[in-house]
This record gives structure tokens, C-alpha cells and sequence, in this order.
């Protein structure tokens, strides 16, 4: 009884972070209504969503330790270098490299939570990284060093983030979140005075920091709780996947052949890792019984 209630648990954190990558997805169509400066939108974004999580957390924790400070600086980061490494270097570059956050967690994963990387999950990783790739194939190069770099930083900052946001999975890893978007918020207030932005710039981002960013960490941190930190990177990797699903929709830009089959293998590879891991906790299920 208590491994069915562990699978169907396990299944439902599945569920809750596929819908995750489906809200964290409307990222690039909401920040198009924004004419404001990109560390601007970043910081404005958090600060609505740090008032959205208020309501949700209601009396936050002022006790500090070192995994929530971590965390904190993990999410600050995570987005801040993010907003960067689109400045100097191209989109695709940007999110390819934030995108390699998977290897990241497989190597440190097993330091800093004691979770174990199987080899099967380093073929996954492996699947995925090319399936990125070939998504982005048609629009990486370009940009700059310090560009990549930045990105590739902002990859490494995502993984601790997911990293620390599980080690608080028997805390409140909601008020780690909380306290990452007010330290964003923070950081971001010396760019925002040069300019502000109109009605629909403000629109959007009511939406980007309560929907993208609010609700979809509200979903994540009751995911986490039931996955590992690699599950909880692996299956929201699909959210670039699903960004230029949303702009052919409601722009009719369509997506290049090498998007298509890039976007393909990743798909298929989260869903055969999922199927995977189901089958595998099943017959671990019946042999323990």
C-alpha cells in the first residue's frame, strides 16, 4: 500500500512539473508586450511575484540558515545571468547553455543530496543535450565570450537552484523561492528608472510574475518534494521546446525543420525517461514485496 502511494505521488509530481514547463513557457510571449530594460523586467517580474507568494506563504519564516541563503542567491542569480547572457549573446546560445543544467545536478547531486545518477539517466542527459542542439541548430553562434559565459554561469546557477530548493523539500521550499525573487527585486531596482513601461508592458508583467513565475513555483515546490533534483530539471526542459509552439500559435511564425526534429527528440526522450522510471519503481515495488 505505502509504494502505491509513493508511485502515485512520484506520477503526480510528474504531472505538476509538466505543467510547470508549460506556464514557465509563455515566458517569450509575455516579455514581448514589455518595452522596459531586460534586468528591469527581470527584477519587476519577481517583485509582483514576491507579492503573489506573500498571499500564498502568508506569515514567511525570518529564520535563516545556510541552504536557504544558498538558495536565495542560486534563484537571484539563476534569473539575473539569464537576463544577461541575452544581452551579449544570442537567445538560443542563452538557453541551450541555462539548458545544461541536468549534467550539472548529475555531478553535484550526489554531494550536496546523496542522490545517485544512474547510467541510464547519463544516456538521457546525453539525448537531450543533442536534441537541444538540433532545436537550436539554425540559430546558434553569433554573440560573445563574456555572453556564453554568462550563460553558461546561468546553467550552473538553475542547477543549484533546483538543488537547494529540494534540500529544503521537508521545510518550505516555497519561502526559498519567496526570498530569491525579493533579492531580485533588490538587485534589479538601479534599472529601472530610465524608462517606464506603458499599459501593456505593465500587463505583461503582472502576468509573467504571478502566472510564469508565481503560480508555476507554487506548482514546482509541491513537485520537488516527490522527485529527484534530476527529474526536476529533466521534464522542465521541455519548456523551450514548447516557447516556439506558443509564438507559431499566436504570431504564425513557424518553426524551421531542425526546430521540429530537435524538439522531437527531447520530447520523446522525457517521455521514455518518465515511462522508464515508472516501470523501474514498479518492479522495485514488487521485489521488496
Amino acid at each position: 500500500m505505502e509504494g502505491n502511494n509513493i508511485n502515485k505521488e512520484h506520477i503526480k509530481a510528474g504531472g505538476l512539473l509538466l505543467i510547470t514547463a508549460i506556464l514557465w513557457s509563455f515566458v517569450g510571449i509575455l516579455i514581448k508586450l514589455v518595452n522596459w530594460n531586460p534586468i528591469a523586467i527581470a527584477g519587476m517580474r519577481s517583485g509582483i511575484a514576491s507579492l503573489f507568494l506573500l498571499v500564498i506563504i502568508k506569515k514567511p519564516k525570518w529564520q535563516w540558515n545556510t541552504t536557504k541563503v544558498c538558495g536565495a542567491i542560486a534563484y537571484a542569480s539563476m534569473l539575473i545571468l539569464f537576463v544577461s547572457a541575452n544581452k551579449y549573446t544570442t537567445a538560443a546560445n542563452a538557453i541551450l547553455l541555462q539548458y545544461t543544467a541536468p549534467v550539472y545536478i548529475a555531478i553535484f547531486g550526489k554531494v550536496l543530496l546523496n542522490e545517485k545518477t544512474e547510467n541510464e539517466d547519463w544516456l538521457f542527459i546525453a539525448i537531450i543535450v543533442v536534441g537541444m542542439f538540433l532545436f537550436f541548430k539554425d540559430d546558434i553562434g553569433g554573440g560573445s565570450l563574456i555572453g556564453n559565459i554568462l550563460g553558461i554561469l546561468s546553467g550552473i546557477a538553475f542547477a543549484f537552484n533546483v538543488i537547494f530548493i529540494r534540500k529544503q523539500k521537508d521545510q518550505s521550499p516555497i519561502e526559498g523561492v519567496f526570498w530569491g525573487n525579493i533579492l531580485t527585486f533588490i538587485i534589479s531596482i538601479p534599472f529601472m528608472f530610465n524608462s517606464m513601461p506603458d499599459a501593456k508592458g505593465w500587463t505583461g508583467l503582472a502576468l509573467l510574475g504571478t502566472v510564469q513565475i508565481g503560480v508555476s513555483y507554487v506548482l514546482y515546490t509541491k513537485a520537488i518534494k516527490n522527485v529527484t533534483a534530476l527529474e526536476g530539471v529533466l521534464i522542465p526542459v521541455i519548456e523551450p521546446i514548447l516557447n516556439p509552439v506558443w509564438v507559431f500559435l499566436f504570431v504564425g511564425e513557424k518553426p524551421g525543420k531542425w526546430s521540429l526534429i530537435g524538439g522531437t527528440v527531447v520530447l520523446t526522450a522525457v517521455t521514455l525517461r518518465a515511462v522508464y522510471m515508472t516501470i523501474k519503481t514498479t518492479k522495485r515495488k514488487k521485489v521488496s514485496i
